[in-house]
């Protein structure tokens, strides 16, 4: 068995950096590289050519959406999926104006990487402080640079809840408890359309799980996984 990660926007393999150690007994971990495409279903058919045969699939945020796409493009290769702090819905009215404002820039545009205040929205209150974590972000951000952001920002996200029902495999979804970017409706949406999923939420972070309470995180995560392989 395998496992397989999928990092949101701007991110890269070093969001999960606190979380797989605790997963080894489910296999290696292999990393989705978002920085090269500029929409959902070329980010699946990239991530699948270097994925496992088969392996256990994590999305987080926009990694939820190409979770997804993955399950649907290559639904006998999926074991099992986990969904963080993600959503089914398309494009709010907002995001489509971030969206004009950004394809309105030119191409050549300096990236001056993610903000002070943006990464701040993505954290619970209590963690404000942790530098560490800000540094992180922004440390991946330069990383991912400003042609992936241009594509990132620019991605279409369909409404796909009334294809939810379609994706058969076991599902787990996760959602922080004070996410400031995904609401808990959205995390409770894709709860009840992934027909017998489990649902949790890990208490005193905001949107960044993966960064905020990693021990927690990969905790829930073992302990689903532990459950599936008794039940199977």
């Amino acid at each position: 068995m395998a496992m397989l990660f999928v990092p949101g926007f701007m991110l890269d393999a070093d969001l999960w950096r606190d979380v797989v150690p605790a997963l080894g007994e489910y296999g290696p971990a292999t990393y989705a590289d978002l920085s090269q495409d500029g929409s959902i279903e070329a980010m699946a058919r990239r991530t699948l050519m270097d994925a496992p045969d088969r392996f256990i699939l994590t999305g987080f945020s926009m990694g939820g959406y190409v979770a997804r796409e993955i399950v649907r493009q290559a639904p006998d290769r999926v074991t099992a999926l986990i969904l963080i702090a993600t959503s089914a819905r398309g494009d709010s009215d907002v995001e489509r104006q971030r969206k004009a404002v950004v394809a309105g820039q030119a191409a050549g545009t300096a990236f001056k990487g993610l903000s002070r205040s943006a990464i701040l929205s993505s954290l619970h209150p209590d963690n404000a402080g942790r530098t560490d974590i800000l540094d992180r972000i922004q440390a991946a951000g330069h990383r991912m640079g400003g042609d992936a952001f241009r594509r990132q920002s620019l991605i279409e996200r369909r409404d796909e809840r009334d294809a939810l029902a379609s994706i058969q495999c076991p599902s787990l979804v996760i959602a922080g408890e004070e996410d400031r970017l995904r609401s808990r409706a959205e995390t409770l949406e894709l709860h009840n359309g992934l027909v017998g999923s489990s649902f949790e939420v890990v208490a005193d972070t905001g949107h960044m799980v993966p960064m905020e309470a990693p021990q927690r995180l990969a905790t829930i995560i073992r302990e689903w996984l532990a459950q599936q392989k008794a039940e199977a």
